[in-house]
């Protein structure tokens, strides 16, 4: 908790940042927001101010958070017109809590500071069931003193919290952290098609390597979904193409080669050729399954 009240702006209150700002609000600082739609009932009953830009935002506030969808959101939210860096005097905070590109954020940060103010990059992981109840991992490149500053807000919206290095380690944390995820979604893809196909039950086949060095997270989690076909998100396969866009192209700037990163982009790509941007990404398995002309739970 803070231990005192402060001005705060928000802007971006989709299904992830709505329940961030709620938090705050709800551990007593005073709070300016701005978002493209509608305000959502539950902030603008908490009586946090409305504004009308994310300069007005910038002007009042003294930390102000951004959650929004895209480098380009970012980018126009900041730097385009009525945006924060014109509204920001020397020591206001800025904290990108998008998830964006890691040589883009570099850029933005130099141009935040060369104004005066400090920055910020704080991506989190968890989805929306982790914003609702407070328990993201956040991931935060900045300088020490800044992270120290902001870190109280912080332990508002998450559980573990970590200060990678400098501005733009924690959007590559983020970028690792989506090639992890889906590279072991393409695996369960694989071995739970695999299992099915070779008439095996999919559902024993995962409890068993539950039980073993196999077991992960996506396996306990997705791997179910699979079985079950619940591919109602969750997150959605458009949000991590975006992500692995990012991994793909800092890569390609770094002269670093992702096979498998592609591979896995490849199949979420055939996902949405299909009509399933909106799935949840477990729905990769769709694609393997559409290549094998196969379908987990079908009998052989």
């Amino acid at each position: 908790m803070a231990s005192q009240s402060l001005n705060l702006g928000f802007i971006g209150l989709g299904i992830m940042g709505a329940p961030m700002c709620g938090h705050l609000i709800a551990g007593g600082h005073k709070m300016f927001v701005t978002t493209r739609s509608k305000v959502p009932e539950a902030i603008a009953q908490t009586g946090a101010t409305v504004c009308k830009s994310a300069h007005e935002v910038a002007s009042r506030a003294d930390i102000i958070f951004l959650m929004v969808p895209d480098t380009p959101d970012v980018e126009r939210v900041l730097f385009g017109d009525q945006g924060v860096a014109s509204g920001l005097t020397k020591g206001k905070v800025v904290v990108d809590m998008s998830s964006i590109s890691p040589i883009a954020t570099k850029e933005y940060a130099k141009k935040i500071n060369a104004l005066g103010g400090e920055y910020l990059d704080a991506p989190v992981s968890g989805g929306e069931v982790g914003a609702k109840n407070a328990a993201l991992t956040i991931m935060v490149g900045g300088s020490d003193t800044t992270f120290d500053r902001v870190k109280p807000l912080f332990e508002l919206m998450g559980k573990n919290i970590t200060l990678v290095g400098g501005n733009g380690d924690g959007q590559t944390a983020k970028v690792a952290n989506q090639i992890i995820v889906a590279l072991n979604i393409e695996a369960v893809s694989e071995a739970l098609l695999f299992a099915a196909k070779a008439g095996a039950d999919p559902a024993k086949v995962r409890q068993a390597l539950m039980g073993g060095f196999a077991a992960s997270r996506i396996l306990e989690v997705h791997g179910e979904r699979m079985i079950n076909r619940t591919f109602n998100p969750g997150f959605r396969i458009e949000l991590h193409q975006k992500d692995l866009n990012l991994a793909l192209a800092s890569a390609r700037a770094l002269g670093v080669s992702l096979p498998n990163t592609a591979t896995a982009q490849e199949l979420f790509n055939a996902c949405s050729a299909n009509g399933g941007k909106a799935w949840d990404h477990s729905a990769m398995v769709k694609a393997l399954e559409k290549l094998a002309n196969f379908e987990i739970g079908q009998k052989t």
